[in-house]
C-alpha cells in the first residue's frame, strides 16, 4: 500500500479550558474522497486548517509527502491586498501553473474576474475561492463548505468537476446530497477525536446513530455496575482486607471513568411559536408581472398557495427567487396583474444574509430585543438562558458579541429570533446555510410538525426533498413553472436539470429556433422506469407484510428480557424494512407523477 500523501498524528489543540482536538489521527491517500463531519464547534474547520499547514497544533506532527501540492478553500476568503477577484484567483497559482486554467474556471463559475471586491456577494466570494483552489489542479483539495451561497446549477457543475479530478478530496459540507455523491469514506470529528470509517456519507449516519446508541447503553451499564459496587462497599465488606482494597480501587476507577466521560452534544430544541390559523387561501397571484428595466423577473404568473402548503423556490442566482417571494408576501407590488393575500396572516421571515442581526448586539440582546433577561415566545415568557440552551448556546455566551459568532451560530441565532415570533406563515431564505447536519435534522422535524404554510428558498436538494410538497422553477423570460413534490420529483417531471439562460450559446439558441431540440421533446419513461413502476406495488406489499410480522414479534413484552439478541436483531430488521418501504413508496410516487405528466402532456 502506498504511503499517505498527508498524515496527521496525535494532533491536540486547546482553546480556553476544554480541549478542541485530542490525539487526532488523519491520513489522506491518493484518490481519497473523504467527508469530514461533526457538530458545529467540533473543530472541523480548525482541523482542515491544520492539515493545510495554516494553523499550528499544540502537539502532534503533520507530514506531507515531498512534492505534494495542497490547496485549501476557506469558508470566508480574505481578499485584503487584492484589487479584483482575478488577482485573488491568480494568487493561488504556482510559477508552473497555467493562468489560462484560472480564466476558464472563472468563466465556468460565472465570474468575469473584474468584480469590485468591496461589493462582491457571498456567492461571488465563494466561487472565487473555488476557482483559486481548483485552478492549480493540486494533489489534495481541502474544501470548507464549498456549496454555501452557491446556486443549484453551480453545485451540480462543481460535483461533476470534482468527480473528474484526480485530486484527493476532504470535504466539509452541510449538503447531504453533495456529500453522498462525492464521498467514499467519512471522517467523524466528535468530542475532540477523529474516527475514520471506510464508507461514504450515504451509509455513515446510520452507522453513527448505532455507535451513539451503543455508547449510551454502555454508560447505562457502567452506572448500574457502580451502584452494585457501592452496595457491596456498604453491606458486603468482609474481613478479607486484600480483596476489599482491590474492589475499592476498582470502584474508584469506575467512578473516574464515569466522571471523565464526555457525552455527545445534545440536539437543538426548535419549536415555532404558532399564531391562530390563517384563512384557507394564503396567497393568490393572478397574471402577476414584475420587471426591472427591460428584464422580466416574473411574467404572467398565476398561482394559489393554500394553508398548509410547503412551497420550495429554486433556480440560479439572479433568477429572481427573492423578488418572487417578496411579490408573494406583499413586500413589493406587481407592475400589472394582482397578488391577493389571505386573511389573518402572521409571517415570520428568516433572511439569507442575517441582516436582522445588529453587529452591536450581544447574543442576549439579539434574543431579548436589547433589554431584560426574558424572551417572549408567542404568549409565553422564558428566561433567555433557557431559550439559548434550546439552540445549543451555553450560558457563558450570553454576553458574546454577535460579530464574533461563527456562521453556524449566527444561523441558529437567526432561527431562534424568527421562531419566537408567532406565525402561521414561515418565509425561509436559505435557512440551511452554515447549519450542521444534526441541527438540520431538528429543523426538518420542526417544519414537519408546523401547522402553517411554508415558503422556502433553498439550494439544498436533500432539504427540499424532505420539506416541500411543490417546487417553483424559473424558465425563460420570467416565466415560472410549478411541479408537484420535492426537488427529485421536479427533475423526473422536467426530464432535465436547472440551467442558466445565459449559459446557452446564441448559436444553440438559433439552432433550436429552426429545428426541434431532442432534449425538449416529449419525455418517455425508460425501460427501467417502466419495470419499476410495474413491480414496485408488489414489492411494497411484501415489505408491509414483513414489517407487520416483525412488529408482531416485537410486541411480545417478554422478548427483551428473554432473548436480548433476538430483540436487537428484530428491531434492526424492522428499521431497515421501514426505511426500504419509505424509499420504495417515494420512488413509486415520483414515477407515477412522471407517467401522468407524460400522458397528459
Amino acid at each position: 500500500m502506498a504511503p499517505p500523501l498527508l498524515q496527521l498524528k496525535d494532533i491536540a489543540l486547546t482553546f480556553g479550558g476544554t480541549p478542541l482536538l485530542e490525539s487526532v489521527e488523519l491520513a489522506i491517500s491518493m484518490g481519497d474522497r473523504a467527508a469530514l463531519v461533526g457538530r458545529n464547534g467540533s473543530g472541523k474547520s480548525t482541523l482542515l486548517r491544520i492539515a493545510a499547514g495554516l494553523v499550528e497544533s499544540d502537539k502532534g506532527t503533520r507530514f506531507l509527502q515531498p512534492g505534494t501540492s495542497i490547496r485549501y478553500m476557506p469558508q470566508e476568503p480574505d481578499f485584503s491586498g487584492f484589487a479584483t477577484l482575478r488577482d485573488y484567483v491568480l494568487s493561488g497559482l504556482s510559477p508552473v501553473d497555467d493562468p489560462h486554467q484560472a480564466e476558464i474556471l472563472m468563466q465556468a463559475l460565472g465570474l468575469t474576474g473584474n468584480e469590485d471586491l468591496k461589493t462582491v456577494s457571498g456567492g461571488e466570494a465563494r466561487r472565487a475561492a473555488l476557482a483559486c483552489a481548483l485552478a492549480p489542479d493540486p494533489d489534495i483539495l481541502l474544501l470548507d463548505e464549498p456549496t454555501n451561497h452557491l446556486d443549484l446549477p453551480t453545485i451540480e457543475w462543481l460535483e461533476r468537476e470534482l468527480k473528474e479530478r484526480r485530486s484527493a478530496l476532504v470535504l466539509i459540507s452541510h449538503d447531504r446530497r453533495f456529500l453522498q455523491n462525492l464521498s467514499r469514506k467519512t471522517i467523524w470529528l466528535d468530542r475532540g477525536e477523529a474516527r475514520t470509517v471506510e464508507m461514504g456519507f450515504a451509509a455513515f449516519e446510520r452507522w453513527r446513530d448505532e455507535q451513539l446508541a451503543e455508547e449510551e447503553l454502555n454508560q447505562h451499564k457502567l452506572g448500574r455496575q457502580i451502584k452494585r459496587e457501592e452496595h457491596w462497599i456498604r453491606y458486603g465488606v468482609t474481613a478479607r482486607r486484600k480483596r476489599n482494597v482491590r474492589r475499592v480501587a476498582e470502584l474508584d476507577a469506575l467512578r473516574k471513568q464515569k466522571r471523565e466521560y464526555r457525552g455527545a452534544s445534545g440536539k437543538a430544541a426548535m419549536n415555532a411559536a404558532e399564531a391562530e390559523p390563517s384563512g384557507s387561501r394564503v396567497v393568490e397571484a393572478i397574471k402577476a408581472n414584475k420587471s426591472f428595466g427591460e428584464r422580466a423577473i416574473v411574467r404572467d404568473f398565476s398561482a394559489r398557495i393554500m394553508r398548509g402548503d410547503r412551497l420550495g423556490i429554486v433556480g440560479p442566482n439572479g433568477s429572481g427567487k427573492t423578488t418572487l417571494v417578496r411579490l408573494l408576501t406583499g413586500g413589493i407590488e406587481p407592475d400589472s396583474g394582482a397578488v391577493k393575500l389571505g386573511a389573518n396572516l402572521e409571517m415570520a421571515t428568516l433572511d439569507q444574509k442575517r441582516e436582522s442581526l445588529d453587529p452591536d448586539w450581544t447574543l442576549s440582546d439579539a434574543l431579548t430585543g436589547g433589554g431584560g433577561d426574558t424572551v417572549v415566545i408567542g404568549n409565553e415568557k422564558r428566561h433567555v438562558i433557557g431559550y439559548m440552551r434550546d439552540f445549543l448556546f451555553s450560558p457563558e455566551q450570553a454576553r458574546t458579541p454577535v460579530t464574533v459568532l461563527s456562521g453556524g451560530e449566527r444561523g441558529r441565532l437567526t432561527l431562534a429570533r424568527a421562531l419566537a415570533r408567532p406565525s402561521n406563515v414561515l418565509v425561509l431564505d436559505e435557512p440551511t446555510n452554515d447549519l450542521d447536519l444534526e441541527t438540520l435534522d431538528v429543523l426538518e422535524e420542526m417544519l414537519a410538525g408546523y401547522k402553517g404554510t411554508i415558503i422556502l428558498i433553498s439550494h439544498d436538494r436533500d432539504f427540499l426533498d424532505r420539506v416541500v410538497n411543490a417546487v417553483l422553477v424559473p424558465g425563460q423570460d420570467g416565466r415560472w413553472t410549478e411541479y408537484a413534490g420535492g426537488y427529485s420529483d421536479m427533475l423526473l417531471q422536467r426530464g432535465e436539470d436547472i440551467v442558466r439562460e445565459a449559459e446557452e450559446p446564441k448559436a444553440a439558441s438559433r439552432k433550436k429556433a429552426s429545428a426541434p431540440d431532442p432534449q425538449r421533446q416529449k419525455r418517455k419513461l425508460s425501460y427501467n422506469e417502466k419495470y419499476a413502476l410495474e413491480n414496485l406495488p408488489a414489492r411494497i406489499g411484501k415489505l408491509e407484510e414483513t414489517i407487520k410480522a416483525l412488529q408482531a414479534k416485537l410486541d411480545d413484552p417478554e422478548l427483551f428480557g428473554r432473548d436480548r439478541k433476538t430483540f436487537d436483531e428484530t428491531a434492526a430488521a424492522l428499521a431497515a424494512a421501514q426505511s426500504e418501504l419509505a424509499a420504495a413508496e417515494e420512488q413509486w410516487l415520483a414515477l407515477e407523477i412522471a407517467r401522468e405528466e407524460i400522458e397528459n402532456g
